[in-house]
Parts: C-alpha cells; structure tokens; sequence
C-alpha cells in the first residue's frame, strides 16, 4: 500500500483553498467539506463575540452561506481560506454586536421620549395650582383675626378652643370668626352656587 506522500495527485486531500475554488462553481461536495472545515471554528468566534450561542448560531449559519455566494472572491494570493473565512465571520459577529446595541440604545431614547407626563396628570396639577390661587386670593379678603382663624383651623388642624387660645380671644368669638370667615371664603370661590 503506497503512502499518502508517494501515492501521488490523486490521493492527496483537498485543501479549503482548493474546495473554495470548486465551490466557486457550484460544487456542492467541495461545500459540504468547506462546511465541515469551517462551521466549528465559526461557531466557536461567534460565540465568543456574542455571548449568545442561538446569534453565534445564527451568525455561523450567515457566514457559511456567504462563503457559498461569495466563493469567487476568494484570493488564495492574498491569504489562506481559513484566514478569508473567520474574517468574514468576525465581521459579521462585531456587525450584529452593533446591531444589538444600536437597537438597544434606539429603545432606550424611545422609552425617555415617551416618559411624557400624562395629559391628566398635567390638567390636575394646573387646576391645583389655580384653585391653591383662588384661595390664597379670596383668604386676602378675610379681615385679619379671620384669616388666621381659616389658617389656624384649617391648614394647621387645630381645634377651635385650640385657635382661641393661640389667638388669645374668646372661644365664641373665634366661632363667629370661623362662621363669617367661611362665608365670605364660600362667596368669593363661588362655592355652592
């Protein structure tokens, strides 16, 4: 039996440069031993790159269907199959890596561009602040010892008796106060109308 240095052309096993020239014209067992060749190492930087393996898979399969359309443009003079292939899957992996993150930055913008404040929201903050107007404006009316009765009673929550002796005035004429005070707050605001 000769050895596989003395048994001559015929014997000797197709190198990738060689399957890529036959794979240039539609050679379809020169593909199925590129594919062979190539598929492992073209997983395995993708899956480096990714960190995904269904991209890395993904990306692997892209690659390997290039090398079939685009056999033609290989150049054994300017480097080895194996160097042509893994660029061209490198490329690929780094392209779907930007891919990724440009669509992950596009969701991002879009997430803050729609964080728009609600249009209720935004109504009931505007009717808050001219309502807190209408008031500010109509206890400007109050005579003193009113205003302060309103305030003391009702933005501090103390008791009549309580407001009396802050005041310094009698209870019945805090109550008096209060009533009148009301009345003229209930008037302005135009509450009950």
């Amino acid at each position: 039996m000769p050895s596989p240095e003395t048994a001559g052309p015929a014997a000797r096993r197709p190198t990738p440069e060689d399957c890529l020239s036959r794979v240039a014209l539609g050679d379809r067992d020169a593909f199925d031993q590129v594919y062979t060749t190539f598929a492992g190492p073209v997983f395995g930087l993708a899956r480096r790159i990714l960190r995904d393996p269904a991209q890395a898979e993904e990306v692997a399969q892209e690659v390997l269907v290039e090398v079939w359309r685009t056999a033609s443009r290989f150049n054994p003079q300017l480097g080895s199959a194996q160097a042509w292939v893994m660029t061209m899957a490198h490329r690929r992996a780094v392209d779907r890596v930007r891919s990724e993150q440009a669509a992950e930055d596009r969701e991002v913008r879009l997430a803050r561009a729609s964080a728009v404040v609600d249009y209720d929201d935004v109504v009931e903050t505007v009717e808050n602040r001219l309502e807190q107007q209408r008031v500010r404006h109509c206890l400007g009316g109050l005579t003193e010892l009113q205003r302060e009765s309103v305030t003391l009673a009702y933005y501090n929550g103390y008791t009549y008796p309580q407001v009396a002796k802050l005041l310094a005035v009698p209870l019945g004429t805090v109550k008096t106060r209060m009533r009148d005070g009301l009345a003229r707050l209930r008037d302005c605001l135009g509450v009950g109308r």
